[in-house]
C-alpha cells in the first residue's frame, strides 16, 4: 500500500471533503481516495464527439441562430 500526504489543502476543500465523506458513508481518507481515483480514471471527452452532440442540440432546437443574428447581437454589444 502506498501512503500518499496532502501539503496545504484550503480549510474549503478540506470541509466540503468532509461533507462528501459523510453524505457517502466513507472516512475522510477513504473519500480522497475515491476522488483521487475516479480523477485519474476519467476519459477526457473526444473533440469531434461533442461537436456532433453540440450540431444534434442545435438541430432539435425550434428556432435557427443564424451567424448574422449573432453578428448583430454583438454589434448591439449584447453578446
Amino acid at each position: 500500500m502506498i501512503t500518499l500526504t496532502i501539503k496545504g489543502i484550503s480549510k474549503t476543500a478540506h470541509r466540503e471533503l468532509k461533507k462528501r465523506a459523510a453524505l457517502h458513508g466513507r472516512s475522510l481518507n477513504t473519500e480522497a481516495i475515491a476522488v483521487l481515483e475516479a480523477s485519474v480514471r476519467s476519459v477526457p471527452a473526444e473533440a469531434g464527439v461533442v461537436i456532433e452532440q453540440a450540431r444534434q442540440f442545435r438541430n432539435s432546437l425550434k428556432f435557427q441562430v443564424k451567424v448574422a443574428d449573432v453578428k448583430r447581437l454583438k454589434d448591439e454589444g449584447r453578446a
